[in-house]
């Protein structure tokens, strides 16, 4: 069966209360409150997007989300108690699309989920149209959402590949951190934070030497210009 939204989420009160705001706005929730319980429902369901606590009962949502990322390439979104930078970089590190911190506004939260909901169906819609990018060395293939280096496949998020394309298609220019929020996330509550640790992730997969990219290269303070070879 297929859901808009999975809660996974060991306070039980918080979790239910969150799944029937959403399914009263037609987000369509389910909720279940442990690793054991996820993997179980993410055997016989699909989910759109995960909204994934750090803290479960039996275990680590970062374990469990790098489980995920195994077998789904969706948006999954951190809530957590936990407010330290190391855990945002974390959850961002393995395979997270963002982090919010508990405690949340329902509102809010719904409002969140729903932009990355429409974010995520819109880059599945968009990829027929998209040109692949592909100078020998780096090739990215749309439909897919995967990008290969020297013919071997590196993993990436969704929202990394979008970023990722978003920069190719607007290569050999500079592109705000503004027009990134606006085209990518389609948002005003991504930080820059969040930003700079998907941008190192896409380095750390494409170029030869993340520490000094060729691709993907800062203009400080203002954004980023992916700068296609001659």
């Amino acid at each position: 069966m297929r859901y808009d939204c999975l809660i996974i989420d060991d306070e039980k009160e918080l979790a239910n209360n969150t799944c029937e705001y959403f399914n009263m706005f037609d987000v369509k929730t389910a909720a279940v409150y442990s690793s054991a319980e996820a993997n179980t429902f993410l055997a016989s369901n699909e989910p759109s997007l995960v909204l994934l606590d750090i803290n479960l009962s039996d275990g680590s949502g970062f374990e469990l989300c790098k489980k995920i990322r195994q077998t789904m390439n969706i948006p999954i979104l951190f809530v957590s108690a936990r407010n330290t930078d190391d855990d945002k970089i974390i959850a961002l590190n393995i395979g997270g699309d963002d982090y919010i911190e508990k405690p949340y506004s329902l509102g809010v939260l719904l409002a969140k989920v729903k932009v990355v909901l429409k974010r995520f169906a819109g880059t599945a819609a968009e990829t027929s149209e998209k040109t692949d990018f592909d100078d020998g060395y780096l090739r990215t293939d749309s439909a897919n959402k995967t990008v290969y280096v020297n013919g071997s496949e590196k993993k990436i998020t969704s929202i990394e590949f979008k970023l990722l394309d978003y920069l190719i298609e607007n290569k050999n220019r500079l592109v705000t951190k503004n027009e990134i929020f606006d085209n990518v996330w389609n948002d005003k509550f991504t930080t820059d934070g969040t930003l700079n640790v998907h941008i190192r992730k896409i380095r750390e997969a494409i170029e030869k030497d993340s520490q000094d990219p060729k691709y993907i290269v800062t203009v400080w303070k203002e954004g980023y210009k992916f700068v296609a070879p001659e």
